[in-house]
């Protein structure tokens, strides 16, 4: 169990009581004087240490019981970083808050969240900290959430400090949200980066900046999606036009792995406390999809801890197989994609479309590095999701590089990416990938289920014949030089598949 905690103030010894929320623990809690009846009690302060053990829960809540007239609630708080043994994880340990409505896993009572990324941060009714949602101070039980994300051998000792500020509230800003169409050009090719970090939880850019790079990158539509909070879905007014659409979204980040939750409504919180053991991860993979939005485990074959895929995919609508510039852990998801595309080719799995973006931070992180090109009907949040559902989209390391694929028969029948050719399993079928902005001395390939079938220099256009009865689906990719004796080089780009024959 967790030590009990000691207080600064006169309270005693805390109990440890188990919370609604997965893997998570309730300490006693804080209480405050109320203020003055002239509202002019000016600041008090409260101080609360204590120290969890290696093997504590996920999530320890500190309850502060708020008394009416709260102008602010401002928090920050320390640990120590003892050395450990090599090879051993030292001490890291995230914060965020709940109100009053508490902490019941997926329930209301969420207001913020930093991670790890900052060491205080502050509430009122019309501002709040980046990562940390504006709105009423309500008396009543509120939690301050630690997560000992890694604790050493030697326990984490940690130190929180809550201060409140008496006055009169301020007003409770309007959200402003992003429109959910841009102009476009009706039905055509849009790129996007659709895995994306401000300011708003651990990344180093506003959203200004952000939308700047995007812009500068040949986009047309991100996706903002920070870990574990929605505060940036109302950080946008003004950054949005005609040439660029900004859909709202989460990376909701669990100890089990990563999922960004694409295009969900304004708002709509996603949360994140629990692992595959407790087995609820379908209850909020329908959250997603009742917010309107899409599914998709990222990097999941990431090496960081707790960031590797654990949940299974039959809740997803889509994977991120290239995550930022191109390295081992890609290869091998999109190995592990390959796979489930030949399950489905032969009836014994879903298509699981591909995707790739850039979880750019900070510099020199390039947005749109990967970015994921879709054919979709309009440049809108609904277009773009369904274009990504279908799996009509291809992936490239930037908007100079630009690919055309497509299958067609000796009847004019055709399909491109993302598509099945209906024909018989003897028929002749032509695969075609014309490739623009191809990098220096790259290579085109084109895979089936039984691997690399052809290759050619991506000097323009790569021409291969086929029948279904020979390859379930084909699809290409663009890769740079090898750097690696007997491994393809890094990626350029790749397609989604276009299967064949008749399903």
């Amino acid at each position: 169990m967790c030590d009990d905690d000691r207080p600064s103030g006169p309270l005693g010894r805390r109990a440890l009581l188990v919370t609604g929320a997965a893997a998570a623990l309730t300490l006693n809690g804080v209480s405050f004087a109320a203020a003055d009846s002239d509202g002019r009690a000016g600041a008090t302060t409260r101080k609360v240490t204590g120290r969890l053990p290696a093997g504590c829960p996920d999530y320890v809540h500190l309850p502060a019981e708020i008394p009416d007239g709260v102008r602010e609630i401002a928090v920050s708080y320390t640990y120590d970083r003892p050395a450990t043994p090599p090879g051993t994880a030292g001490n890291a340990c995230d914060i965020g808050i709940f109100d009053e409505r508490g902490t019941d896993l997926g329930g209301r009572g969420f207001r913020g969240w930093s991670g790890g990324a900052r060491t205080e941060f502050f509430l009122r009714a019309d501002d709040a900290t980046p990562g940390y949602l504006p709105g009423p101070l309500n008396p009543g039980t509120w939690y301050i959430a630690l997560g000992p994300y890694t604790v050493a051998p030697q326990g984490l000792t940690y130190e929180v400090t809550i201060t409140l500020h008496y006055g009169s509230p301020g007003t409770p800003p309007e959200p402003s949200y992003p429109p959910q169409r841009a102009e476009g050009r009706g039905r055509s090719w849009y790129r996007g980066d659709n895995h994306l970090h401000s300011v708003h939880s651990d990344g180093k850019r506003t959203p200004a900046q952000i939308a700047a790079l995007a812009r500068a990158a040949g986009l047309d539509f991100i996706t903002t999606t920070e870990h574990n909070t929605t505060s940036s879905h109302r950080a946008w007014e003004g950054l949005w036009g005609d040439d660029l659409l900004i859909l709202t979204g989460e990376e909701v980040t669990t100890r089990n792995g990563h999922v960004v939750a694409m295009g969900t409504d304004p708002g709509v919180f996603i949360d994140w406390r629990y692992r595959a053991r407790d087995a609820v991860f379908d209850r909020f993979a329908r959250r997603i999809h009742r917010a309107g939005g899409l599914v998709i485990p990222a990097h999941p074959h990431a090496t960081c801890i707790g960031c590797n895929w654990k949940f299974g995919y039959e809740e997803a609508d889509a994977v991120e197989v290239w995550n930022g510039p191109f390295t081992l852990d890609d290869e091998v998801a999109i190995a592990e994609w390959d796979n489930a595309l030949v399950a489905h080719a032969h009836d014994r799995g879903r298509f699981l479309p591909a995707v790739g973006h850039s979880d750019a931070h900070r510099d020199p992180d390039v947005i749109g590095l990967p970015q994921t090109v879709v054919h979709a009907d309009a440049l809108s949040r609904h277009a773009i999701l369904d274009g990504i559902r279908k799996g009509h989209a291809y992936l490239a390391e930037s908007s100079s590089l630009s690919l055309t694929f497509t299958a067609t028969g000796p009847k004019g029948e055709h399909a491109t990416i993302g598509d099945r050719l209906p024909v018989h399993d003897s028929t002749p079928v032509t695969i075609r990938l014309a490739v623009t902005g191809a990098p220096p001395d790259s290579t085109i390939r084109f895979l089936t289920d039984q691997g690399q079938r052809f290759t050619t220099p991506a000097t323009g256009t790569a021409t291969w014949h086929t029948t279904p009865a020979n390859a379930a689906y084909v699809r290409a990719e663009v890769r740079h030089p090898t750097t690696t004796p007997g491994a393809p080089g890094p990626m350029a780009a790749m397609t989604n598949p276009i299967f064949l024959g008749q399903n």
